[in-house]
């Protein structure tokens, strides 16, 4: 096992804008992704392709940027996952976003076999992983989070150690259901306005010079502003799993979804009627249909 030596599970959007500053910030990178062209993508970055065994043996540190809890699982504790064959000593940090009870329950099993497992989600999107400004929120143990430090100032800019293991998924999961909301009801109030006579580049100038304000303009209102869902910040479908992973830790911690069960629906019909691979931003179709009315219109 070399020192300084990464391994990365997962070469998409995310994954490939984290290798690219791995590899630029003097990182050994061994690379493994289904998607043999992500893999082509990768390699012209600097990394090294492998197979997950071999990566899992050579790994000091791997990272899982993966779609779903299932995979995350499979990969790390599964048949052949890596807490068979990375050594002791050694660190996963998972910047998948991962429900809060099976990140635990991976922690706890790492610990087992002297491996520290931390959940790393990641926010800033594609844009934020290219330019090596994520930001990154941790859970896990503290003692250790130091030895991961280096390493993730490498992928990003702000960087926060929150507490115990899930910490890290609660903090994305929360800020994620924030975000889908606050899209939804710009997406309203877009259409209310534009109906109402007012383009829709001047509400959003004014809102934010408001106390309207958001973040959530600035990432996702050109797309609403502009109607263009094709320029993908944030996938719907990964949008719409964070929203139900939201959902079912509300329920487990017994509080009441009055508000984020709706923003749920929307997302769920958005998703049903094939634009999961389209922007977040797309929600507002649904709005639209229902309106029958457009936020741009034609």
């Amino acid at each position: 096992m070399e020192k300084n030596k990464v391994g990365v599970i997962g070469c998409g959007a995310m994954g490939r804008g984290i290798i690219k500053n791995l590899v630029s910030n003097g990182y050994d990178v061994l690379a493994f992704d289904v998607n043999q062209p992500a893999m082509e993508s990768v390699k012209k970055l600097g990394a090294v392709p492998a197979e997950k065994k071999e990566l899992f043996q050579q790994a000091e540190y791997l990272i899982t940027s993966l779609p779903s809890p299932h995979l995350v699982e499979e990969t790390i504790v599964g048949d052949d996952g890596a807490l068979s064959f990375m050594p002791k000593g050694s660190y996963i940090i998972d910047v998948s976003t991962t429900d809060v009870a099976t990140t635990r329950v991976i922690f706890e099993q790492s610990k087992q076999k002297d491996i520290a497992f931390f959940d790393c989600p990641l926010s800033g999107g594609p844009d934020g992983a290219d330019k090596g400004e994520l930001t990154i929120v941790v859970g896990g143990d503290p003692d250790r989070f130091n030895d991961i430090y280096p390493l993730l100032t490498a992928i990003g800019k702000e960087i926060e150690y929150i507490g115990e293991s899930g910490s890290g998924q609660v903090i994305k999961l929360c800020n994620n259901m924030v975000v889908a909301g606050i899209i939804t009801l710009l997406s309203e109030a877009f259409l209310t306005g534009v109906k109402a006579g007012v383009p829709v580049e001047k509400i959003a100038e004014m809102m934010q010079k408001g106390s309207a304000h958001t973040k959530v303009m600035s990432v996702f209102g050109p797309n609403l502003i502009s109607g263009d869902h094709e320029n993908v910040k944030f996938m719907l479908q990964h949008m719409s799993k964070d929203i139900q992973l939201y959902m079912d830790l509300a329920k487990q911690e017994k509080i009441p979804t009055f508000f984020s069960a709706t923003i749920e629906q929307f997302y769920s019909i958005a998703k049903s009627k094939g634009k999961g691979e389209l922007d977040t931003s797309a929600v507002s179709q649904v709005l639209e249909e229902l309106a029958d009315s457009l936020i741009v219109p034609k």
